[in-house]
């Protein structure tokens, strides 16, 4: 299901919005644009991080590695 899109008000310093908008203009897109791509790849990145710690735990938790054939012993270093 796909959620709906939803505006959302910033409170950024003046120049920083200008050299955002220069920043944008050369690229061919907007500051919202910009905004948006910026907080997808951060939400993304935090997704992939959640899912490798999830990862982690459960070979430790395991206590054993799969690499290509050869099984190995992880080590508990404490929870993730």
């Amino acid at each position: 299901m796909e959620h709906p899109t939803q505006n959302l008000t910033l409170a950024i310093d003046g120049e920083v919005l200008l050299e955002a908008r220069k920043f944008a203009l050369e690229r061919r897109t907007t500051v919202n644009q910009l905004v948006r791509e910026y907080l997808s790849g951060l939400v993304a990145q935090y997704q992939q991080r959640r899912t490798a710690r999830a990862r982690l735990k459960t070979v430790f938790q395991k206590g054993v590695v799969e690499v290509g054939r050869r099984r190995m012993p992880a080590f508990h270093f404490g929870t993730l």
